[in-house]
């Protein structure tokens, strides 16, 4: 569901105007609801308190969550709000300022997105505006094997993809299948397969 509005909103507009019942984005300028199926709800929950436990083992200064909102801004400047399926969020930052609302203006640790029909979003634009944005680590779990051939190969299979940012502030990709060990930069001693998130 698209609410429109006569005119673009700026990221304080959407801030001001979204809705508080439901989970929405800022794109291109309009209040977009996202919506996911139970599938996609089990694969992202199941994400989030592996990742939650993580924390806790090792008393990492994170925190981990699936409400958060943050300022992109895409290649042309227009300024969007994106709420990835699980974000990992330095402590301090998040804490910074507990009584506003969830919204965030500098780069989190870590988002993952759970792909579904609107993969391109996932696989392009949040990748550009991920990367701009300066997040460290974003991670693209493909289990239903929808993103394009040259990531996922012919036949297509299911995958993650982490990518980290380089010493010139681009992504470089790193795939993981079947039985692989996710190597993640946020959470080292991380000990989950490609399947086993895949098959959540």
């Amino acid at each position: 569901m698209t609410i429109f509005t006569k005119q673009k909103l700026t990221f304080e507009q959407f801030l001001e105007q979204c809705p508080e019942e439901g989970l929405y984005e800022l794109v291109d300028g309009a209040i977009v609801e996202v919506r996911s199926t139970r599938n996609h709800d089990d694969v992202a929950n199941f994400i989030l308190f592996a990742l939650n436990d993580e924390i806790k083992r090792f008393n990492l200064n994170y925190v981990v969550n699936n409400t958060a909102v943050f300022k992109t801004v895409t290649a042309k400047g227009t300024e969007q709000g994106r709420k990835p399926d699980v974000s990992v969020i330095d402590k301090d930052v998040w804490r910074s300022n507990r009584s506003a609302y969830s919204a965030l203006e500098v780069p989190i640790q870590l988002a993952i997105e759970v792909t579904s029909t609107n993969w391109e979003d996932d696989y392009i634009d949040k990748l550009d505006e991920y990367q701009r944005l300066g997040i460290i680590e974003y991670w693209i779990v493909d289990y239903l094997a929808i993103g394009l051939r040259e990531y996922l190969g012919n036949p297509k299979v299911p995958a993650v993809f982490v990518f980290l940012l380089d010493a010139e502030g681009k992504y470089q990709r790193t795939q993981f299948r079947d039985s692989e060990r996710i190597i993640s930069r946020t959470f080292p001693e991380l000990a989950l397969t490609a399947e086993q998130i895949l098959t959540a």
